[in-house]
């Protein structure tokens, strides 16, 4: 009896198996999104050319079995705006591709000219032709072929000076970029350019940033309101329980 069963399920699953050999992709359905984001830098046609080069061909009419899921997710999550991939098939045989895309944060210049935007995981990618977006701009990156630790250091401290801003509305409009600037081998730190008042406004590293703009609100509060926004060229907060104001030479 025991014989007679497993070789029924055997006949069961080499059956099974051989309709799944012969079954074909009837359609695919391809959803992208984004945290927060309404104007997305992929489109279907974008994500559409990647699949059909992982099928080498047309995706509808194809056997299911041409098709290695695995491997078109790692094709997919290859393109620097894709943050994660699923594809996937559904019990009516339609391909489900699932894409999420990287959020840039910062737009980044390179002191020979270059620009890129980074995202919140500290990730570089290529800027778009299809979207512009109003980012905190950082400039004076190092032009390098291959990035070291330090850089790496750096743009950690460009995406939390990014963030830091771009959550406050106020430092949102009032900081129109941010440039890098060397204080040594290795060693980069931060000054601000207002869009209001002609003065530059030195922060240091991305440590303690709440405590550094809360300091420069009040100085911008007690102090420039009384003497105006342009008394002064440049403003210090790198240094605990300080602010330091240089007069501009014309006061």
């Amino acid at each position: 009896m025991w014989v007679a069963i497993g070789g029924g399920m055997l006949t069961l699953l080499i059956a099974a198996m051989g309709r799944q050999r012969s079954e074909t992709c009837r359609d695919y359905e391809i959803s992208i999104s984004a945290d927060g984001e309404k104007d997305l830098f992929l489109d279907r046609a974008d994500v559409l050319r990647l699949l059909k080069a992982a099928t080498h061909g047309n995706i509808k009419g194809q056997p299911k079995a041409a098709f290695n899921l695995g491997q078109m997710e790692q094709l997919l999550e290859q393109n620097p705006w894709v943050k994660s991939a699923q594809v996937y098939f559904d019990n009516r045989d339609e391909l489900k591709v699932t894409v999420k895309e990287r959020v840039p944060v910062a737009r980044v210049f390179t002191s020979g000219g270059r620009s890129f935007y980074i995202d919140g995981d500290n990730r570089m990618m290529q800027l778009s032709e299809k979207v512009s977006t109003k980012l905190p701009v950082f400039t004076g990156f190092p032009e390098k072929k291959k990035l070291v630790q330090s850089d790496s250091v750096l743009i950690n401290q460009i995406r939390e000076t990014a963030q830091f801003i771009s959550a406050d509305a106020f430092w949102n409009s009032q900081v129109t970029q941010v440039d890098l600037v060397s204080c040594g081998p290795a060693c980069w730190e931060m000054e601000l350019a207002p869009l209001v008042g002609n003065h530059v406004v030195k922060i240091g590293n991305s440590e303690n940033l709440q405590v550094k703009f809360d300091r420069l609100y009040l100085f911008y509060k007690q102090v420039l309101t009384k003497t105006g926004f342009d008394h002064y060229s440049s403003i210090d907060v790198r240094y605990d329980g300080q602010v330091v104001g240089t007069k501009n030479n014309n006061n």
